[in-house]
């Protein structure tokens, strides 16, 4: 019956008769699917790396079509990755939070709950990617891959915690530019050390100079404010540096825009990652969807609700914990919330660097990197215009140069095509001071720089007087 609508039921592919379905499901949606399985962007290979096969011969017995399917898809997406132990710590998140146990426990419990819910949602708009074709797949993995980053920033945003978006943002690239790839570079270099290791730099050109163009927005408003005369009214300056910042966030949109074009549809050819023929030959590479379409857009929704939840529990007890733990907020919020949001992906760059291709991890850390700067910081600046909430792009001294620097530096790493784990350790290494440069300082949260600039101008206009008399 099934084999006359072109529906692919999940059970079906495990009796066999696989083959002439997905004939017929190529048919059905005009050989794109062909054209699909070449040009895999390094995104969806990574998320691949920490898959488990699930064997549905248990599920395959229940009766009823309706209810085996759903069977089917829950084993697929409860158990269908290696971190599915960590899904338990979000009922006992969400009961911690209902008992009122303590902010620190409710806060470790949701940042474990995060970290397998990131890899499934990429999991689903992979899969969701296959119905659609290359193009709609690929700007689908551009937004859902960073959604667990722009869904805390946007709960810290409506709590106006605007400093826990700042610093969790930043915290994002770094850990893609330093610590993703040092560790990819480092291990990468450690397993290949007697073979060359090189990589296109084309790809990581596009990234850089994306990344280099943010690094100047966020540049810009820095240097207006400290470049203010000594005698300007800084509340003229604020607002100043806050139009100067939205303006700046329409424009790195439109250069998002722009690299979602060349990507997606000018070059594609520069971002397809080629595959070698594995040993099991290329039958194994066809991938048939395990999920259908639209049970797989309503997981999607729910797991987006799920970590929405989540979000606002990390959000909501930060606080609470940074003074239970002793760890600075700015510490926690740039440390270890990038590192949970991006886990999955992290995992997949290293996979990926082992087996020597090193092109997919770079993809990976930077692709994320660039698309953080250039999509989810501007969306944040215009989120909270909308809001009524000053968020502006001037992120302190101290923050602006760690990016600054960390920017040149992989730039550098990653100048002439090849690679070696001395790379890699240098990278890491920078990642770890500039982690101990914010476990030692201890900034208050939400500092008003007009505040501290109005003391300024009063030490600096008594200064005046006096030199004057």
């Amino acid at each position: 019956m099934a084999s006359n609508n072109n529906v692919v039921e999940p059970w079906m592919l495990e009796n066999g008769n696989a083959k002439c379905l997905t004939k017929e499901m190529r048919h059905g949606s005009g050989g794109h699917h062909h054209h699909h399985h070449h040009g895999r962007t390094a995104h969806n290979m990574s998320s691949s790396s920490l898959r488990k096969k699930s064997d549905i011969s248990l599920v395959s017995k229940v009766r009823y079509p309706c209810l085996r399917d759903f069977l089917a898809n829950l084993q697929e997406i409860f158990l269908g990755t290696k971190l599915s132990v960590l899904f338990l710590a979000i009922p006992f998140a969400i009961l911690a939070d209902y008992r009122q146990f303590g902010s620190p426990w409710v806060f470790g419990l949701s940042l474990l709950g995060l970290t397998p819910l990131a890899e499934r949602v990429s999991f689903l708009t992979e899969q969701i990617a296959m119905f659609t074709g290359p193009t709609v797949g690929g700007l689908l993995n551009a937004t859902c891959g960073n959604a667990t980053e722009l869904i805390i920033a946007i709960f810290a945003l409506l709590q106006h915690k605007v400093d826990v978006v700042k610093y969790s943002l930043l915290g994002s690239v770094l850990s893609n530019l330093l610590l993703v790839l040092g560790t990819s570079l480092f291990c990468g270099g450690l397993a290949n050390l007697n073979k060359e290791q090189k990589f296109d730099r084309k790809q990581a050109d596009v990234n850089s100079l994306l990344l280099l163009l943010g690094l100047l927005c966020h540049l810009l408003p820095l240097m207006f404010r400290m470049a203010a005369p000594a005698q300007a009214d800084s509340v003229v300056t604020s607002q100043a540096t806050l139009q100067l910042s939205r303006v700046s966030c329409i424009f790195m949109l439109v250069a998002y825009i722009a690299y979602l074009v060349f990507q997606l549809w000018t070059h594609r050819q520069l971002f397809e990652t080629q595959e070698e023929e594995n040993e099991e030959g290329a039958a194994a590479e066809e991938e048939t969807p395990v999920i259908g379409f639209w049970s797989g857009i309503v997981w999607l929704a729910g797991m987006t609700a799920v970590i929405a939840l989540l979000s606002e529990f990390v959000v909501g007890t930060i606080q609470d914990a940074s003074d239970t733990w002793g760890l600075s907020v700015s510490f926690i919020s740039l440390i270890l919330l990038p590192i949970v949001g991006n886990a999955a992906e992290h995992a997949g760059a290293i996979i990926f660097a082992f087996k020597n291709k090193l092109d997919i991890s770079l993809g990976v850390a930077l692709g994320s990197a660039a698309q953080i700067s250039m999509f989810v910081v501007p969306l944040c600046v215009i989120v909270a215009w909308i809001l009524n909430i000053d968020m502006n792009l001037d992120f302190n001294l101290l923050e602006t140069g760690c990016l600054a620097l960390s920017i040149l530096i992989t730039a550098f790493a990653l100048q002439d095509g090849t690679s070696h784990y001395m790379k890699g350790l240098v990278l890491l290494l920078c990642y770890v001071v500039i982690g101990a440069c914010f476990f030692v300082s201890r900034t208050p949260l939400n500092q008003n720089h007009d505040q501290a600039d109005i003391v300024n101008l009063g030490f600096k206009s008594s200064a005046q007087g006096y030199s004057t008399l």
